[in-house]
């Protein structure tokens, strides 16, 4: 009868759990490649926007109407930046759903990758595509000569949409895990376009009924859309807007944890 030598046993008593949960750039590098090999995702995110905005931002006779401390093409523009951002992150969360498929969520179990760090590359992966769809469509913006802001707040706003799109990131994780691989990103384009509308991306919610009003302050975009403009508008930050989005976040990020290690359980 064979028996398991000393020294590796001893070699299994001496391991111990990786640091950070077993995050590390190397893998957040290969995760960063591998989402940019997905044109077609990269093409959409990136052109989406900057077809709304030309077409609705620019030329318009309301454009250059002032906004703050710009104009309403400025506002449109980071309006439409944030939903490039928005569907960029969630594209780039949702996109677990093909390794669902591929049975890799049940092969995690083999490593020391623990779930928040895991969930941690994603969304820094979904941030990567995020930032480059608001260059872009920023860029376009400065590039038309159309909207109009002072100079920092190019920066600003750029920032505040980007850091904004984190929590859409644990959104497409959420749903990547939730939903069905087959049809999660057709699902997750027609959630996200309801979302916008409903948080006043598209239409200014101060337009809709009272009893809608009532109902889209509590949707996950409403206090994103209002802080991402704050600056521009000058206006102040009221707190429900941050509690808005700082509830949404844990949600989101606590059902990815959830469905990851339902998907990752040993059974």
């Amino acid at each position: 009868m064979s028996t398991v030598p000393s020294t590796f046993t001893a070699d299994l008593k001496a391991r111990r759990a990786p640091a950070l949960g077993g995050f590390n750039l190397t893998a957040l590098r290969l995760e960063v490649r591998r989402l940019l090999r997905n044109r077609r995702t990269v093409v959409i995110t990136m052109v989406f926007p900057v077809v709304f905005y030309l077409l609705f931002g620019l030329h318009k006779s309301y454009s250059k109407l002032p906004a703050g401390h710009g104009n309403i093409a400025a506002f449109v523009m980071i309006s439409l930046a944030l939903y490039g951002a928005v569907f960029a992150a969630t594209s780039g969360g949702a996109l677990v759903s093909i390794e669902r498929a591929q049975g890799w969520s049940r092969q995690l179990r083999l490593t020391p990758l623990s779930p928040p760090a895991y969930i941690t590359m994603k969304v820094l992966t979904s941030l990567i595509l995020g930032a480059g769809s608001v260059a872009v469509t920023f860029v376009v913006g400065r590039l038309t000569a159309e909207a109009s802001m002072p100079g920092y707040l190019w920066i600003v706003t750029a920032l505040c949409v980007w850091i904004g799109s984190l929590l859409f990131a644990a959104f497409g994780l959420f749903m990547g895990y939730l939903l069905p691989t087959e049809n999660v990103m057709q699902l997750m384009s027609l959630i996200l376009a309801v979302l916008s509308f409903a948080g006043g991306l598209f239409i200014p919610v101060s337009q809709f009924a009272p009893a809608v009003r009532d109902i889209a302050k509590w949707t996950p975009l409403y206090g994103l859309n209002q802080l991402v403009h704050t600056p521009l508008l000058g206006n102040g930050v009221d707190w429900t807007w941050v509690v808005n989005v700082l509830a949404w976040l844990i949600i989101f990020a606590a059902g990815a944890t959830w469905r990851f290690r339902k998907d990752t359980a040993r059974g």
